[in-house]
């Protein structure tokens, strides 16, 4: 599976985004699927998962609330809504396919990521 991610940009705190994640190669439905981001001189960390059909969705205590996780498997894509951004949430953001899980070790494929910069 080869991942695209796209969507980020720099936006005020308060703003909202809406990331993307299209797949190809082979159809995502039969993966679950996480975001995860790496801000400048952190490690990478779980944002987002979500499950093959979509029903179960688990979040980072850090987003939850603000972000949501949602895919259109029809479309081959998986999307990160994220409202109400913090200066905290700037990063590089990945998306992965894999298994229903909160670990980086979890996922076989990733995406290039894409830059979310908040700024006050």
């Amino acid at each position: 599976v080869q991942l695209q991610a796209s969507g980020g940009g720099p936006v005020h705190t308060g703003g909202s985004l809406r990331l993307s994640c299209v797949a190809s190669g082979r159809p995502i439905s039969g993966h679950d699927m996480g975001w995860f981001r790496q801000a400048p001189g952190k490690e990478r960390e779980f944002v987002a998962v979500i499950s093959e059909t979509g029903r179960l969705k688990s979040f980072a205590d850090s987003v939850r609330g603000r972000f949501t996780i949602f895919r259109e498997n029809a479309k081959n894509t998986v999307y990160l809504q994220m409202n109400d951004l913090e200066t905290e949430d700037t990063a590089v953001y990945y998306c992965a396919a894999g298994s229903y899980s909160r670990y980086i070790s979890g996922y076989r494929f990733w995406g290039q990521g894409t830059l979310v910069t908040v700024s006050s």
